[in-house]
């Protein structure tokens, strides 16, 4: 399986086990809503878990897709508290698979800001 098969499959059935073994140690993680990047495995799948749990679910879909040999932009779209939210997932990966970089990026403004508060209560959940 690729790895972009892989967070496919994830997307579709959340496995935080899966998740975490897809990240590479010194992966990099950048949001729509902190200012810097943040770096390592744990911090990234902090965010990342906290995001299937805010994004994720029924509504979530990728609605385009522009792959390279060794990265992806997918587009996605869901609705949260009456709020469609549009986006795009920056995903790149090393030779062995891991993925290395995950960059959010996220419209429209009012989007932001509700994702923004919603994955602050998550990650004080998370610790």
């Amino acid at each position: 399986m690729t790895p972009l098969e892989r967070w496919h499959a994830h997307i579709r059935n959340p496995d935080h086990a899966a998740l975490f073994d897809m990240l590479h140690p010194d992966a990099v993680f950048e949001s729509p809503v902190v200012h810097t990047p943040q770096v390592g495995r744990d911090i990234t799948f902090k965010y990342l878990a906290s995001a299937d749990k805010v994004l994720g679910g029924p509504g979530f879909t990728y609605i385009g897709e522009w792959t390279a040999p060794n990265s992806a932009i997918l587009e996605f779209e869901t609705v949260i508290d009456g709020i469609k939210v549009n986006g795009i997932d920056m995903i790149t990966w090393n030779s062995d698979g891991q993925i290395t970089h995950f960059k959010v990026m996220v419209r429209p403004l009012k989007a932001i800001q509700m994702v923004h508060a919603k994955m602050g209560e998550m990650l004080a959940k998370a610790g």
